[in-house]
């Protein structure tokens, strides 16, 4: 097989990251050009770096490396892959998509749902959750671990932290998938246009709702009695409610299903866990540095400039991949591999790094290693019994199905 030539290695194709040979390119381009362009492709042209050091380098630089909606957003999928027209009816405001200041205030906002004493207060939850939902699995058949598991835990703990009613949780899945899917985005955009109106209508009549009520913990009510949040316009209002639903589903749905993934790879390293159950939470690190949800965030270059010997040009589109950074051999050992016990598994790029580092980053974590001191506490062993199906999507690394059998251990 002929190696595909450099100069036109598009690392973004969507099929690579259905078929997983994205890590292969990525090894090549860390290898070979860890600063590289793209000339010409469905997202037009774009940089990619692949390094660890140079990713953190442009997370450290907010304005010199923009994440502002107007310059394009924080993802590869824009208007050049969408269409113009169609990006600037679905134009979401949100506030991972804007530079400092107006990023620091709006953030701030949010972040109180996620302090040390909020976890606390979640912690009894989401094991009370967590315990049920592996007690209620099938005994000795196969079943689907993603639908099963991963979306409905996260389901749960999205309808909590917005006190959104239970009995329509099902929809916040469903309105995040189509937030981030490339099929509807390029060849079902009525069809998104009506989910992403129901979703707007819905959290309108929330607003409405809490405004009227007494501050409380959920994130709508900190947002509406906020000075920095409470006059967002409804473009900006609907986009951070999109972004703190795909923030808070994808990416811990889709680490959740990385571990099934993992521990079938390598289950000596399950062992590992089923032996000293302390290693739970670094494991769950691990995984999320392992499976990278999030495959890359964009930034967009402000002003022309030379990168480690490129001419960066302003309105350069650059990709930071997460997916790679994760991998990198310099700074993670074996990379490719996961390892229960690796000594640096939290220093993973997963969340990002600098102004824009995830806010619920300590939520993902407390739920993942609750699903493994869950599982561990059971002796519970998890045997894929088919195929792993990933989306074709080169933004969220997404697990669409495991087919799961679950033992007991020993």
């Amino acid at each position: 097989m002929t190696l595909e030539s450099l100069a036109t290695i598009h690392p973004a194709r969507p099929d690579r990251f259905a078929d997983g040979s994205v890590h292969e390119v990525m090894r090549r381009l860390r290898n070979e050009a860890p600063i590289h362009q793209t000339k010409d492709s469905e997202f037009g042209s774009y940089w990619s770096l692949t390094k660890y050091k140079d990713i953190v380098e442009v997370e450290a630089l907010p304005l010199l490396y923009s994440s502002e909606m107007e310059r394009g957003g924080i993802s590869l999928i824009d208007s050049e892959f969408a269409g113009a027209e169609q990006a600037e009816q679905n134009r979401m405001e949100m506030f991972i998509a804007m530079d400092p200041p107006r990023h620091t205030e709006k953030r701030r906002v949010v972040a109180p749902a996620f302090t040390p004493s909020e976890m606390t207060r979640l912690a009894g939850s989401i094991r009370e959750r967590t315990a049920a939902r592996l007690d209620s699995l099938p005994k000795g058949e196969v079943f689907d671990w993603v639908s099963m598991v991963s979306v409905d835990l996260t389901t749960d703990m999205l309808a909590i932290l917005f006190d959104f009613p239970w009995d329509e949780r099902h929809k916040l899945p469903i309105w995040s998938d189509a937030i981030t899917s490339l099929d509807m985005i390029k060849n079902r955009q009525q069809e998104r246009q009506v989910m992403m109106f129901e979703m707007a209508m819905k959290f309108f009549a929330l607003w409405q709702e809490r405004t009227a009520a007494e501050p409380a913990p959920d994130l709508l009510s900190m947002m509406i009695h906020s000075n920095a949040m409470s006059k967002m316009d409804q473009v900006e209002f609907i986009g951070n409610m999109a972004l703190l639903i795909v923030g808070g589903n994808d990416t811990t749905r889709n680490s959740m299903s990385g571990l099934v993934d993992a521990i079938n790879r390598w289950p000596e390293e399950w062992d590992k866990v089923l032996a000293n159950p302390g290693l739970a939470g670094n494991a769950g690190s691990e995984v999320i540095r392992w499976h990278s949800p999030v495959a890359h965030m964009r930034r967009t270059v402000t002003e022309d400039h030379d990168f480690r010997g490129h001419a960066f040009k302003e309105g350069d589109k650059v990709g930071l991949w997460y997916i790679s950074g994760n991998q990198d051999e310099d700074y993670f050992e074996a990379g490719d591999r996961f390892i229960a016990d690796r000594d640096n598994a939290r220093r993973h790029l997963s969340f990002g790094y600098g102004v824009h580092r995830c806010v619920g980053a300590r939520l993902a974590e407390l739920q993942i290693a609750t699903l493994i001191e869950e599982m561990v506490a059971r002796n519970m062993r998890v045997e894929q019994a088919g195929d792993v199906v990933r989306e074709h999507n080169p933004f969220v690394n997404q697990i669409l199905q495991i087919p799961v059998r679950v033992t007991k251990a020993g």
